[in-house]
């Protein structure tokens, strides 16, 4: 007698950093019609927890929260100690938290901006990365997602720092692969070209309007599409690894050459 696979995503435990807007939120959706349960980290917290609810309404979602700042070392250490202490060691651990802050050229760049996107786009990933490894390894099984960018192939003038950011992801992503040959763990990473955020709001640090004209004239890739390579990714069988997921909206070819409609 025959029998229909498992499905891999029903059940397992997804941790998920910068869960409170964006591609964050929209992967904690995608995951929870997958049948997964889930741990929500973010900055924000009436955020979480009213996506927590929504989820709960929509699907029966276990969801557990943590208020969490990834650029913290101790809070994130924190956090996973207690989750091996309650028997809720993710699954699959999304490294999505991240910004962007500027476009300045490197000579007029503000220092604390360089420090934010170091902090948050390297630095946190690595806490967390450091904080759940080790507890996959030691259970033999785990899968670790991080949420790169075509920035990390191609520099664009005025993303010199962001653009390094990125280019560290893609860089410890092959790192993290070597440094487990021999576990049953895998490391990934999906990155997008232009999705519509709130990554240009943040960007701009708040000018609304310069945000807009971002995407203005064609059709960008929504944090949904995104959600659903993620999940993709970590749905693929256990001796497959989807290294690294490159996407790009249609109307992007690569950072430079995107159509946009001037009617």
């Amino acid at each position: 007698m025959s029998h229909a696979p498992q499905d891999p995503l029903r059940g397992a435990l997804v941790l998920i950093t910068g869960a409170s807007a964006g591609i964050g939120a929209a992967t904690a959706r995608a995951f929870a019609a997958a049948g997964s349960r889930l741990l929500l980290a973010a900055r924000r917290r009436p955020r979480i927890e009213e996506l927590a609810a929504e989820l709960r309404d929509a699907h029966g979602t276990e969801v557990h929260l943590r208020t969490l700042d990834v650029r913290d070392p101790a809070a994130v250490r924190g956090w996973c100690e207690e989750l091996e202490a309650e028997e809720l060691v993710p699954d699959i651990l999304v490294n999505n938290a991240g910004l962007s802050r500027g476009l300045d050229p490197i000579h007029q760049g503000k220092i604390e901006d360089w420090e934010e996107m170091i902090d948050t786009n390297v630095k946190g990933m690595l806490y967390m990365s450091r904080a759940i490894l080790p507890l996959m390894v030691a259970r033999g099984r785990g899968h670790v997602i991080h949420l790169g960018s075509i920035a990390g192939d191609t520099v664009y003038p005025g993303g010199n720092v962001y653009n390094a950011t990125k280019f560290a992801v893609k860089a410890l992503t092959e790192a993290m692969n070597l440094d487990l040959v021999g576990t049953p763990i895998r490391i990934s990473s999906v990155d997008p070209g232009l999705v519509e955020t709130e990554f240009s709001e943040v960007r701009f640090h708040g000018d609304v309007e310069r945000a807009r004209k971002v995407y203005e004239g064609y059709t960008p890739l929504s944090p949904d599409d995104v959600a659903e390579v993620i999940r993709y990714v970590a749905a693929a069988p256990p001796h497959v690894n989807l290294f690294r997921t490159v996407v790009y909206p249609t109307d992007q070819r690569n950072p430079y050459v995107m159509h946009r409609d001037t009617r």
